[in-house]
């Protein structure tokens, strides 16, 4: 079952997930929320959207703009709506 850890912390886990371009998109259901922040970044996908983000905050250690999703993304990748894919030093372990 994969899962995302960061600073020794599982932030994700799910057996329920979706793989797109390399990366594993975890449900928003399977986010531990106490370690999300929003973010004010956006960028923009050609084919899925605009993505939304999120730091990551453990103690004191924040991981800015480490995660992120897409809450209303283009036909193509509606599959993956509000799914949380992970970067920036977060680990993404499959089991």
């Amino acid at each position: 079952m994969p899962r995302a850890i960061w600073n020794g912390v599982v932030l994700a886990e799910s057996e329920q997930y979706q793989r797109v371009e390399g990366n594993i998109y975890f449900p928003p259901d399977s986010i531990k929320k106490e370690y999300f922040r929003k973010s004010d970044t956006h960028t923009i996908c050609p084919w899925k959207g605009v993505a939304s983000y999120y730091d990551i905050v453990v103690g004191d250690e924040v991981n800015k703009d480490a995660a992120w999703y897409y809450p209303e993304p283009k036909d193509a990748a509606k599959h993956i709506q509000n799914y949380v894919a992970f970067w920036k030093g977060v680990t993404v372990e499959e089991s």
